[in-house]
């Protein structure tokens, strides 16, 4: 592979080798993200998102944000979240309240019971990301890895 620097722009489409390391890429993604929702789901009784959102929230200041942020940073629809939110906040996980500073929109609280669900469920999630991904790659894998997946973000990011 020559890279996007090196290639031409006019490449009428990907070659046989292309398409192979994009496939192999792709597969490995899916079957990574779905062994590690698998072990997360059954150990924690939580699913990837309810971890994505607490794990938003858990970062933010305050462990809150607005809707419209907490949509943009989980890269969801916002109708997605408000109906994933509603789940979550009724098995307590999270509260949403009016903004202070703007009556139209929504602030998401992590609660003192997500906040603990969250601690308890990073540990097991810690260790099924070594064991299926960092433990898999060397020191010089990983760090092409990061490489590959800056790449990426800036291309997609620029679209």
């Amino acid at each position: 592979m020559t890279g996007p620097a090196l290639r031409g722009t006019n490449r009428p489409s990907p070659t046989a080798d292309d398409l192979r390391v994009w496939r192999a890429f792709f597969e490995t993604s899916e079957q990574l993200r779905s062994m590690l929702g698998s072990r997360f789901q059954s150990e924690s009784d939580l699913s990837s998102g309810d971890y994505s959102v607490m794990l938003a929230l858990s970062e933010a200041p305050g462990k809150k944000m607005r809707s419209s942020e907490l949509a943009a940073h989980v890269e969801w629809e916002r109708s997605r979240l408000s109906h994933h939110l509603g789940r979550m906040e009724s098995r307590g996980i999270l509260v949403r309240h009016k903004c202070a500073d703007d009556s139209r929109g929504t602030e998401i609280l992590l609660t003192a019971e997500g906040a603990a669900l969250f601690r308890q469920a990073s540990s097991p999630h810690l260790k099924a990301v070594q064991e299926l991904f960092l433990d898999a790659l060397t020191p010089e894998l990983l760090e092409k890895a990061d490489e590959v997946t800056r790449a990426l973000r800036a291309h997609l990011s620029a679209r």
